[in-house]
C-alpha cells in the first residue's frame, strides 16, 4: 500500500498540476497505482478539522469502490497542544464510522479491511491523546477496527493498539547534510526490534525512494538522497530480507505515492538520478 497527501489543489500547499477533489483524477490514480502493484492507498486525514482533506477522501473513497481499489484512513493526531486532542480523536472516530466505515457508509466495500476488521493508521503529533478513551469507544463499532501507531506507541496506551507500523525515518544519527543516511539502521532495528517488543501485534514495513522537505512551507532542510532508485530498491530489499514466512507482515507501506512537499513521492518515478524531481503534471 502507499500513504496518499489528499490536499493538493489546497491553496495551502504547492501547486502540482492536479486537485485531489477531481475525480477523473483520483481515477487515473488508482489506475497507476494498481498497475504498480499497489493494492490501497493510506489517506492522510485529520476529521472535520479539514474540510477540504475529508472532501478529498470522500471522493477517493468513492473511486475506490467503483474500481476495486482499496483505501485507508491515517489519522492526524491534533498538533496544538489546546487541550482537545482526546476530543479531536473521539469526534474524528464518530465522524469516521458513520462516513465511511460503519454498516451505513457510502463507498464501505473500498475500505481495507484485515481479518474483517476495518485497519487504521495512527500518525502521532504531540501525543496528548488519550487513546485508551478511544480505543474504548471504537470497540463499540459493529467490527472494531484495528489501530495501528507509527513506531512506538506511549507506553501507557500500547493496549490500545493492534500494531506498529515504519515511516522515513534516518538512522540513529540523524539526517546527513549530504543526504546520504537513507535509514538503514533505523528499518533494521525496527524489524528486529518490534516482533519481541510488541509480541501479538501487527507489524507493518516500511519503504521511501528519499526525502526532500526544501518544496515545504515547514522545511527544515531535510534530504534523503534518492541515489538513482537505490534507497528504494534498498529499503524494500530490508523488507522483504526481514519478512518471517512463518508470521509474514500483512502491509508495507509505501510512503508515499504523492507527497511532493516533502519529496517521498513515487507517482512520478522512484529514481530521478540527480535531477530535479518532476511535479505530477510533468511526469509520462
Amino acid at each position: 500500500m502507499a500513504d496518499y497527501q489528499p490536499w493538493f489543489g489546497d491553496h495551502q500547499h504547492i501547486d502540482i498540476g492536479y486537485s485531489t477533489v477531481d475525480p477523473a483524477t483520483l481515477r487515473k490514480q488508482i489506475q497507476h497505482a494498481r498497475e504498480l502493484g499497489i493494492y490501497a492507498f493510506a489517506v492522510d486525514w485529520y476529521g472535520e478539522r479539514q474540510p477540504y482533506l475529508d472532501r478529498s477522501y470522500a471522493a477517493l473513497q468513492k473511486a475506490a469502490a467503483e474500481t476495486g481499489f482499496h483505501v485507508a484512513l491515517m489519522y492526524d493526531e491534533t498538533e496544538e497542544d489546546n487541550g482537545h486532542a482526546t476530543e479531536d480523536a473521539l469526534s474524528a472516530m464518530y465522524y469516521a464510522y458513520r462516513h465511511y466505515i460503519g454498516p451505513d457508509a457510502p463507498g464501505r466495500s473500498a475500505y481495507l479491511t484485515f481479518d474483517n476488521r476495518p485497519v487504521i493508521f495512527i500518525f502521532p503529533k504531540r501525543g496528548h491523546t488519550d487513546w485508551t478513551q478511544v480505543r474504548q469507544q471504537v470497540n463499540g463499532w459493529e467490527q472494531p477496527p484495528i489501530l495501528i501507531y507509527k513506531d512506538h506507541p506511549p507506553s501507557q496506551y500500547v493496549n490500545a493498539f493492534d500494531g506498529v507500523y515504519a515511516w522515513v525515518h534516518p538512522g540513529p544519527h540523524g539526517w546527513a547534510g549530504d543526504g546520504s543516511e537513507w535509514g538503514e539502521q533505523y528499518l533494521q532495528n525496527f524489524y528486529k526490534k518490534m516482533p519481541d517488543k510488541y509480541p501479538g501485534k501487527i507489524i507493518v514495513g516500511g519503504a521511501w525512494p528519499g526525502f526532500d522537505d526544501r518544496k515545504a512551507s515547514w522545511t527544515l532542510n531535510r534530504r534523503m538522497d534518492r541515489r538513482c532508485g537505490k534507497t528504494f530498491e534498498d529499503t524494500l530489499r530490508l523488507f522483504q530480507q526481514n519478512n518471517n514466512p512463518e508470521r509474514p507482515m500483512p502491509f508495507l507501506m509505501i510512503a508515499t505515492w504523492n507527497d511532493y512537499e516533502e519529496g517521498t513521492q513515487i507517482e512520478d518515478g522512484v529514481s530521478h538520478c540527480g535531477e530535479r524531481a518532476a511535479y505530477a503534471r510533468k511526469a509520462p
